[in-house]
């Protein structure tokens, strides 16, 4: 901060502010814009140019920064690869676009971050405040579009403002539950004055979860006393012990305890699914009636940063009433929502496990809760329908037999993620997490199609020590293929992987089981996904023989920069998808 304010007073420098006439430091909007992000700690930025963006890419261009921009080939994957960078970098990812049609377009991918507590910053221009109700090209009321989808959302109509905008920004981004954030520069704005002393940020929201809150003593007491009276219980973690970094504390109930630990999807890595003591998924997606089962058998149920929506509790079905509910969430609004809540814990993950662990260990002789077999039981089960399909030689290929490649091949910090679709149940299901922390994303919260390869790139960029995978159908890859231009451009070395099935395979499934087989309007001719990405410049394989996947992922993973594997895999409506309402 302090460079940043010196350099603004020496208003003679090449490329950088200037000074008034009254002889104080200023920039404008859009040089205070890359100096408020420089001062949260910002390195990385993606995003779209346009007309209204002019000013901003200037000041990028001018200032001596320490930002990295990423054009993108539309907005949407801007907010994806956003996304994709702050679950594995514990920062705020941050997007940009221009009005209009991009600040529709950057939309859907706040949707996706709001909703999964991830802290995503879009900054989109806008018409000139002077011009506002003259019928201008692109105007739009980004205020009220954006209000809907994300925590915090401001259109700054004084330039002045812009420093204090983006810290409450970042305030509202990494506080409390993480969320999205989004802040419109109108054109003039970028152009008007601000005060280089305004020019600071609070080091504390640079990263996230920030100014975590502590749990009550009493209510960690309550919970504690109801798992000491359980006979069968059983933790069920969502996204929340990801964020919080809460492995360690979930570990020590869980060995104190002898506690089987289930997971949402968006909770992978909550525990290290080779754990003894971890059970894997449990819900409609990636759960199986062995997993079910140790949930619908639990006397105590102790949700963990967990909605316990409709996907985790298959419909509320699972656990069914009448369990002894704990809950721990940071958001208030989630306890209780769906099931009565004997012990209510209001706090951050880690600390409310933390201060749990602390008091059970003070109890002295604690009940087991049989948590090693209940939890190995639960994966020989799943393992024995797994493996016969795993090592299948039929065609077209067995999406467990990539799975099962892909877990015998990739190292354990490897990021995998996963579209909607084929990917997210079997590897929700099948791929055990050697490790705890963030190695697996899926868009859980509105399921958006062409997420995966853009959320790989940002956590490719994020975490540039580690493989990244992007697991998709072939419908996403139509969502995305342009993309791969952007992969190529910039030499990220993200590995790709189509499921290829020419379907919609989700819902064509969902007409399988649920609608007499009548399928209408979900099919679509194959495409040479390989061809396509050799014509971005990337080197392709397509897989047909399942004699073939396994020397083929070790030459796709073994090769520098981006690469595409095709696999003519199996249609879900044909397969045995981990997804309980297609079993039913």
């Amino acid at each position: 901060m302090q460079t940043c304010i010196q350099l603004c007073a020496q208003g003679g420098q090449a490329g950088e502010p200037g000074v008034n006439a009254s002889g104080a430091n200023h920039l404008t909007g859009a040089e205070a814009t890359v100096r408020m992000l420089e001062a949260h700690g910002v390195t990385h930025v993606f995003g779209l140019c346009g007309d209204t963006t002019l000013p901003f890419y200037d000041a990028l261009a001018r200032l001596d920064h320490g930002l990295t921009h990423f054009l993108t080939r539309d907005e949407r994957h801007a907010a994806y690869m956003a996304d994709g960078y702050a679950r594995v970098t514990g920062k705020p990812g941050i997007c940009e676009g221009p009005s209009g049609g991009g600040a529709t377009y950057i939309l859907p991918g706040l949707v996706e971050a709001d909703e999964s507590s991830v802290p995503v910053l879009a900054l989109t221009t806008d018409v000139a405040t002077t011009a506002a109700g003259r019928y201008p090209l692109t105007e739009l009321d980004q205020e009220a579009l954006f209000r809907p989808v994300t925590k915090w959302n401001a259109v700054l109509d004084n330039a002045a403002r812009l420093p204090a905008r983006i810290r409450a920004a970042f305030r509202a981004m990494t506080t409390g539950r993480p969320g999205a954030a989004h802040l419109a520069l109108p054109f003039d704005t970028q152009k008007g004055e601000v005060p280089g002393s305004e020019i600071w940020a609070d080091p504390r929201h640079a990263t996230y979860p920030a100014e975590p809150a502590a749990p009550d003593p009493a209510a960690i007491r309550a919970a504690a006393d109801v798992l000491a009276q359980a006979e069968s219980a059983v933790a069920i973690c969502g996204g929340g012990p990801v964020i919080a970094g809460a492995a360690a504390p979930l570990a020590r109930i869980a060995e104190l305890l002898d506690l089987p630990v289930a997971t949402t999807v968006s909770g992978q890595g909550a525990l290290a699914e080779t754990d003894a003591r971890a059970v894997g998924v449990v819900g409609s997606n990636g759960g199986v009636p062995a997993t079910r089962a140790v949930v619908d058998e639990a006397d105590v149920v102790l949700f963990i940063g967990c909605r316990a929506g409709s996907v985790t509790t298959e419909r509320w079905r699972s656990p069914p009433p009448g369990r002894r509910v704990i809950h721990i969430d940071s958001d208030p609004m989630v306890i209780g929502a769906n099931y009565a809540t004997e012990a209510a814990v209001c706090a951050d993950a880690r600390l409310a496990l933390e201060a749990l662990a602390d008091e059970l260990a003070g109890r002295g002789d604690l009940p087991r809760q049989r948590g090693q077999a209940r939890a190995a039981a639960a994966w020989q089960a799943k393992l024995a329908d797994f493996a016969p399909l795993s090592e299948s030689t039929a065609r077209p290929v067995r999406p467990e037999a990539v799975i099962a490649t892909l877990m015998d091949a990739l190292p354990p910090d490897a990021t995998i993620v996963a579209d909607p679709g084929t990917p997210c149940p079997y590897v929700s299901a099948h791929y055990r997490l050697p490790r705890a922390g963030r190695h697996f994303i899926s868009n859980r919260a509105h399921g958006a199609l062409g997420y995966a390869l853009a959320a790989a790139m940002g956590a490719r960029v994020g975490r540039p020590g580690a493989p990244a995978l992007a697991l998709m159908g072939d419908g996403s890859f139509g969502f995305c293929c342009g993309e791969f231009e952007t992969l190529v451009r910039y030499n990220i070395p993200v590995k790709a992987l189509v499921f290829s099935n020419a379907t919609y395979g989700w819902i064509k499934a969902g007409q399988h089981s649920g609608f007499g087989q009548r399928y209408y309007n979900v099919d679509f001719d194959r495409t040479d996904h390989a061809a396509v990405a050799r014509a971005f410049g990337m080197r392709a394989w397509t897989v047909e023989d399942p004699a073939d996947l396994r020397r083929t992922v070790g030459e796709w993973l073994a090769c520098d920069g981006p690469a595409l594997i095709d696999v003519i895999s199996q249609p879900l409506h044909e397969a045995a998808a981990p997804v309980s309402e297609w079993v039913a």
